[in-house]
């Protein structure tokens, strides 16, 4: 390998924040550690499509379906599809001509993937869940080497490292929450929200503000729900001076820092996030992620002593109120889950995983 040649990296996959957030983690890393160009493969559904040129690389669109938790119809024509993404990512790869491809799962990952096995070039698979998805399952023994969250997860791999999920370095800087004093309870689910949150919140908040005495609220709803979550709060004959409800948080690492307890879904970035800023959390799993890969992240949580869980099925308003009243009442718990939560955190991950990139390149 010529160490005089500018590195270049594919990177490939996205869909959710939880591939495209840690996917760009790994782009600026190799960017600016290595000199690498970057170039991403993605789908036109996905979150990449905004959040990549934003961020300011190219981004190279394929066509590529869905195989889990969709019609038969629907399976079909991917499996159609599936040679003909193959087919355009050999394309790309001969024409970019990358030392390194990258599969971060999602839609694209698998195609390009392929790709790159195909035509002999080292690959990196990236997995932040317990379970791989479908995509990563898929290539899992083929590639070169592969850099998870979870040490379950290195079986389904060649070559496995636990590296962790990146996460931005303002997490890690998060002190922990003094005892004693009002208490600060945050809930979010993604960009869409949650509807469970949403639907649920608003119908214990009396009484939850009732059991914790001067306690604050912020509930970020997402898009979909916002108005509707609000008008459900603004309904009520109490004060809700300590709540504030908002579609949008703009600096996460900042709400993390004020809050006591976080309820949220378990997706890999958000647990990720916990861990850095060793907070106690509920999770909520959501149920129709593919592989039910939420709860296992969960579960990982739960069993480390660093979260606690409540299933969607079986959460109910009593439940929720009384798992969030006991939580945010006992100081000595929350730091303890708190405590257990930083231990699954991994402050280099990224550095990591961009030394596996250039180790692979032969840098």
């Amino acid at each position: 390998m010529d160490a005089a040649k500018p590195l270049r990296v594919l990177i490939a996959g996205g869909g959710t924040g939880g591939h495209v957030i840690p996917a760009l983690a790994i782009a600026r890393e190799v960017r600016d550690a290595y000199g690498a160009e970057v170039r991403f493969v993605g789908t036109a559904r996905g979150l990449e499509t905004r959040l990549v040129p934003e961020a300011g690389f190219p981004l190279e669109l394929i066509k590529v379906g869905q195989l889990k938790n969709v019609s038969l119809a629907t399976r079909v024509r991917t499996m159609l599809d599936l040679p003909l993404g193959v087919m355009h990512c050999i394309g790309l790869l001969r024409q970019f001509k990358p030392d390194v491809v990258v599969g971060v799962g999602g839609y694209a990952s698998g195609p390009a993937m392929m790709a790159a096995i195909l035509l002999r070039l080292p690959t990196l698979a990236f997995e932040p869940n317990a379970v791989p998805g479908l995509a990563n399952r898929l290539v899992g023994k083929y590639v070169s080497a592969a850099a998870v969250n979870l040490p379950e997860t290195t079986k389904y791999f060649r070559n496995a490292k636990v590296t962790g999920t990146p996460v931005r370095p303002e997490f890690f800087a998060i002190q922990p929450k003094a005892e004693g004093g009002p208490k600060r309870l945050l809930v979010f689910g993604a960009s869409q929200g949650a509807r469970i949150f949403n639907e649920t919140m608003p119908k214990i908040i009396e009484r939850l503000l009732a059991a914790v005495p001067g306690l604050d609220v912020v509930h970020q709803t997402g898009t979909r729900h916002g108005a509707s979550t609000l008008a459900a709060y603004n309904r009520l004959d109490v004060a809700l001076d300590g709540v504030e409800v908002t579609m949008y948080l703009d600096d996460m690492a900042a709400q993390f820092a004020a809050a006591d307890l976080i309820l949220c879904r378990s997706g890999a970035s958000s647990v990720a996030e916990v861990a850095a800023a060793g907070r106690a959390a509920v999770l909520v799993p959501f149920p129709q992620a593919a592989d039910d890969h939420q709860r296992k992240n969960a579960e990982a949580f739960v069993e480390a002593g660093a979260a606690a869980m409540l299933v969607e099925a079986e959460l109910t308003e009593e439940r929720l109120l009384a798992m969030l009243t006991d939580l945010l009442s006992d100081d000595a718990r929350r730091s303890t889950m708190g405590r257990n939560a930083r231990r699954l955190a991994h402050p280099d991950a990224v550095r990591e995983i961009g030394d596996m990139v250039a180790g692979l390149a032969g840098r």
